[in-house]
Order: structure tokens, then sequence, then C-alpha cells
């Protein structure tokens, strides 16, 4: 990924993070959809997990599960052994760590009999409260330099909120 940076970013509210993030991205995706360059190619929570269905990896997090459910396309009894997992993970939210999840997320896999629920969490060192994030350097410089108006004012205010975090 030339002209990306990844960083570890810390927060003290996941909420108020989650909020910022989410306004950041709706910005930077109004603009990428102007201008076609999107500045922040990714975000990765402590407790987002990938699922590999039919259709590809879907993202979603921890507590989720309830509601993504509908949405994976695998077979009844996969869905359900993984239903009573994620139901045991999550009666275990308080004190849940990436640790705990990494160990569910192998014995999973080892119960489903093949690796189609992914966990990168851990191996990138995050914890609670914290995010992994791959923001793209030359979108961000080619942004700034192509937009005015109200476009400049929608990106300048996306990268002040970037930059609480950075």
């Amino acid at each position: 990924m030339a002209g990306t940076i990844s960083k570890i970013i810390h927060f003290r509210d996941e909420e108020e993070f989650l909020d910022d993030m989410t306004e950041i991205m709706e910005r930077f995706s109004y603009l990428a959809s102007k201008y076609g360059h999107n500045p922040v190619e990714g975000v990765l929570l402590w407790d987002y997990i990938g699922v590999q269905d039919e259709e590809g990896v879907k993202i979603f997090r921890v507590g989720e599960f309830p509601y993504f459910e509908g949405a994976l396309k695998v077979d009844l009894e996969t869905l359900r052994v993984m239903e009573r997992y994620f139901d045991e993970m999550e009666s275990k939210w308080d004190e849940l760590r990436v640790e705990d999840i990494a160990y569910f997320v192998e014995m999973l896999n080892d119960a489903l009999g093949r690796e189609i629920v992914y966990y990168e969490a851990y191996d990138l060192g995050l914890d609670r409260n914290t995010a992994y994030i791959i923001i793209n350097i030359a979108n961000l410089h080619y942004l700034e330099s192509v937009l005015d108006g109200r476009d400049r004012e929608i990106f300048e205010e996306a990268v002040e909120m970037l930059m609480r975090y950075i």
C-alpha cells in the first residue's frame, strides 16, 4: 500500500471515538465520491472479527453477532456453532481481553473444522480503547490540493477530527 501509514491510536471513550470516526468517514466518503480519493483506508477496533462466508469476509464487533447472524451466508450447523461461541464471549464482555477473543476464535475454528473466523487485533497489539487506522497520505495531499469552497471546509473538519486521535 504505497503512500499509506498505519497507526495504533488510543482513545478514552469508545462511543465518542466511534461517533467521531463515523463523521470522519462520512465526510471523506462524500469527498471520495466526488474526487475519487479517500484518505482513510481502514479502521480496526480491538473487538472486530471477520467471518468468511459464501460472499466474502464480513466484519463485525463481538457483541453484534445476534444482529449480524442473518447476513451470514453459511449453513445452519456452522451458524449454530458460531452462535454458541459468540454467546460465550459476549457473556464475559466486561472482563473480555484480546487474548480471550483470540483464544475463542482459535477454539471456534477448531470446532468448525476449518478457518473461517479471523481476528487480527491480537497480532496488531490492540487492546480496549485502541484502534488500528490506515491513512493514505497521497490521497490526503491530493484532496488538499484540489478542494475549495464548502468541500475544503468538509475536508478540514474531517482532518481536524482525525488529528485529535493521531
